[in-house]
């Protein structure tokens, strides 16, 4: 494992290259998963090495084998796109492709927005049209409870017990989860979205009815592209051919306009 320290917290990373480089993706996983869970273990590791790519991945503050620590006020949106960031600089990356899923797709977004010139391409999975929907209020204390209960079974609402199921099958840290939910951050201002400069891919499944219709987040951006990947939800969509293939396509430039609708 490599490590650095950012801000103050231990941060846990990996840094592949293959012989010959032709790009770098930074790759930042969802809430309750990890490098190796998100990324390793779904194959884009080794679909990126294929061709070419220098993959760098780290364990999100509070997750896998970074540090967690248990004050809402250390999981600002600000400072996980601050971690990404000074990884990028430890390592020397100027700029670099970066591919987000889920949770990963607002410390994604939030690096894009606030230092667009470190962003070759953006890539949002795992989200869809209820990324520009106001949260519900409760939200939060709901994942937080989720993650707090003593007997998972008690959690009612499947989404909350699928994740809660999640983080303990990879032995995460339910305090730090909770901590992070708990975290007060401000809505993206859709403005600046309308006004990003980095082409932008949005690919969800059809089945990801937390999601919603990748294409109608995408049509926010002014480069936007949004991709629905059939018979997928939201945790079958990130090992998925059709998500590798939409993924690299994109960042070849070879996307068939007809595959997408047009943009305002």
């Amino acid at each position: 494992m490599s490590s650095f320290t950012s801000d103050g917290v231990t941060i846990a990373y990996d840094d592949l290259s293959p012989q010959v480089v032709q790009g770098t993706i930074v790759l930042i996983h969802g809430f309750a998963s990890n490098r190796n869970e998100g990324w390793k273990r779904t194959g884009w590791y080794t679909a990126f090495e294929r061709r070419g790519f220098r993959v760098i991945a780290l364990d999100q503050r509070g997750h896998g084998e970074s540090q967690k620590p248990h004050d809402p006020q250390a999981y600002t949106r600000e400072q996980l796109a601050a971690d990404v960031l000074n990884l990028m600089d430890a390592l020397g990356v100027e700029r670099a492709d970066i591919f987000g899923y889920s949770m990963g797709t607002r410390t994604a977004l939030e690096l894009a927005v606030a230092q667009p010139d470190r962003v070759n391409h953006l890539i949002l999975g795992g989200v869809g049209g209820k990324f520009l929907e106001p949260r519900e209020d409760d939200a939060a204390e709901k994942m937080s409870d989720a993650m707090l209960a003593d007997d998972p079974a008690t959690i009612t609402e499947p989404m909350l017990r699928s994740f809660r199921q999640f983080a303990d099958e990879q032995g995460e840290d339910r305090k730090a989860l909770a901590a992070l939910t708990e975290t007060r951050n401000m809505p993206f201002d859709h403005d600046a979205l309308r006004e990003l400069p980095t082409p932008v891919l949005v690919v969800a499944g059809d089945g990801d009815k937390g999601a919603g219709d990748p294409e109608e987040l995408a049509r926010v951006f002014p480069h936007g592209r949004g991709k629905v990947i059939p018979g997928c939800d939201h945790f079958s969509a990130i090992p998925h051919a059709l998500t590798k293939a939409a993924v690299f396509d994109f960042l070849e430039g070879v996307m068939d306009e007809d595959d997408f609708p047009p943009f305002e």
